[in-house]
């Protein structure tokens, strides 16, 4: 019985190998012999991307087929970079199998482009190539110029670094991480505005300021134009006295403006009630720290408001009575029951302006 068994054993095992032997005599060698050859986009296309049109077709890549063997089959994925960084780090647009073309719409187009962190609305040059795979052996086709025009649906922001930061409630001078922000409105909106502290006069311009496209040194930079008011990317430092600035600034005209203010608020529900009786604001008193503003008051039920330099030229209402302020918006802020309120308003997230009445 123990030999009928061995026996049985020594034949399963010489089935096996002799399985294994054909399975490798049948088995394709896989040899990369003909690299694919990218056919469209054509060299030197120009393309403007338009978040308007997201799933438009932007471009059709069409390749031939690369030869890795007889009934070998290959993956493919279509590269892209900035030009001239020889696909260091390339993005990837698409990736097919055994098929030699792919449709990318605007919006696939889009975000491998931000990937390699080219700055929206500004032209720029890539290179595209098609990258053909089967396990380890790769093959590259040759690479095709495109010159595109990204987009971004993010809101866009300059920050402003400079020597103030370190006084003024804003980290180290000079550093982009803490600066303070402008925001505009929408992608693609060229008008910025902020508001920023600044602690003591700022007449030297090797401690002044500039507006910097992203949060470093590497995008673009605005500093003094040639005359005051506008900006220019070549300029040296911009320089102000000390204030606590409603900040704008327009990239495309290559203007700005400091706005100083001094922040009070005004209302039936406040004791002085509205300034058309000839009365003050309130004033309010700003905390570096927090970068609030704040004043204790006894408030009857009524309505109020935030004003800059006790003038209606810079006010905010709510007109969602959300918390959120709106800009010379004529909604009044209600007060529904009377009482000591700790009335703060903080002006530090650009285009996002906020306030809170805390009972005491």
């Amino acid at each position: 019985m123990k030999t009928l068994k061995n026996t049985m054993m020594a034949m399963l095992a010489l089935f096996a190998v002799s399985c294994n032997i054909d399975d490798v005599e049948d088995r394709p060698v896989v040899q990369g012999n003909d690299a694919p050859m990218l056919q469209a986009p054509e060299e030197g296309n120009v393309y403007v991307l338009n978040p308007e049109t997201l799933d438009i077709l932007a471009e059709r890549f069409v390749w031939s087929a690369a030869n890795f063997g007889e009934g070998i089959t290959a993956n493919y994925d279509i590269e892209i970079d900035m030009a001239g960084d020889e696909f260091d780090t390339p993005s990837v647009v698409g990736t097919t199998n055994n098929v030699t073309q792919f449709a990318a719409s605007v919006n696939v187009l889009n975000s491998a482009i931000q990937v390699l962190g080219a700055t929206p609305f500004e032209s720029a040059n890539f290179e595209v190539r098609i990258k053909a795979y089967v396990g380890s052996q790769v093959l590259y086709s040759n690479a095709v110029e495109m010159i595109v025009t990204p987009f971004s649906t993010a809101i866009p922001l300059l920050w402003m670094p400079g020597g103030f930061q370190s006084t003024s409630g804003y980290g180290n001078d000079f550093s982009h991480a803490t600066a303070p922000q402008l925001s505009a409105t929408e992608f693609g909106d060229t008008n910025f505005e902020g508001y920023v502290y600044i602690a003591n006069s700022i007449t030297n311009p090797d401690n002044g300021f500039k507006f910097s496209s992203q949060d470093n040194w590497d995008g673009t930079n605005y500093g003094a134009g040639a005359t005051a008011g506008t900006l220019t990317t070549t300029g040296g430092n911009l320089i102000a006295d000390a204030g606590y600035y409603l900040v704008k600034a327009n990239t495309a005209t290559l203007t700005y403006s400091l706005t100083a203010t001094k922040w009070g608020v005004t209302g039936s529900s406040t004791p002085n009630g509205w300034p058309d009786n000839g009365v003050m604001d309130h004033d309010m008193t700003y905390d570096a720290t927090t970068k609030v503003w704040s004043v204790t008051l006894a408030l009857s039920a009524g309505e109020l408001k935030f004003r800059a330099n006790d003038d209606w030229a810079i006010n905010y209402g709510d007109a969602g009575g959300d918390g959120v302020l709106d800009f010379n918006d004529g909604t009044n802020i209600k007060v529904t029951t009377a009482g000591t309120y700790k009335i703060q308003l903080n002006l530090s997230n650009p285009r996002n302006y906020t306030y809170t009445l805390t009972a005491q």
